[in-house]
């Protein structure tokens, strides 16, 4: 073998790719909606997160890092339009059906969370899904915590009106009659 020319760092960058680029995936299929463009969002992000991984001096906060450049890519592509890549073709693409309640309430959700602007979306997601507090979601947006509050609140009020009361009756019921299920299971000892 003549000379290796990759630099040092590759296998680094690549555990944590490895690692990391399936939860990133899922915050950005949150933010746009479509699991195509957030694998693109996402790979765009990763790539801007190698080239600046040389730079990056404090690898415990990676994943913060990570995150904001996935919802900054978000919020760029938002502002120019995405450029869709999609070509016609002559078979509709393979889609998949939800095969279970717990999946139609998660599409309906992504719908519902679809239709909340960018901005606030990108709050609810950092906020709600990546389980973040308010001051690291002003971080990572780099914005006030009242910007974050405020934005929160709207967005969520959004996706209230946009789910209806149903969506919310519906789920507390799943979720009272789950408690009952775990409630009975505590109280019934196991068969033995």
């Amino acid at each position: 073998m003549v000379g290796d020319n990759r630099p040092s760092y590759d296998g680094e960058f690549s555990e944590y790719f490895a690692a990391r680029a399936h939860a990133l995936r899922n915050t950005a299929h949150l933010l746009c909606g479509d699991w195509h463009r957030a694998e693109d969002i996402t790979q765009l992000a990763m790539l801007k997160l190698y080239v600046a991984w040389p730079r990056l001096a404090r690898r415990d906060s990676l994943d913060a890092y990570a995150r904001r450049v996935v919802v900054r890519t978000f919020l760029a592509e938002n502002r120019r339009g995405w450029r869709r890549r999609e070509q016609l073709t002559e078979e509709p693409p393979d889609t998949v059906a939800p095969t279970d309640g717990d999946s139609a309430h998660r599409l309906l959700l992504v719908r519902a969370l679809a239709a909340v602007p960018p901005r606030q979306r990108a709050v609810l997601v950092l906020r709600y899904w990546n389980d973040l507090s308010v001051d690291e979601v002003a971080a990572a947006l780099g914005c006030s915590t009242g910007t974050v509050k405020s934005q929160a609140a709207r967005g969520l009020a959004t996706l209230r009106q946009r789910l209806g009361p149903h969506f919310t009756e519906a789920t507390t019921e799943e979720r009272s009659d789950a408690r009952a299920r775990r409630t009975r299971a505590d109280v019934v000892p196991p068969h033995r």
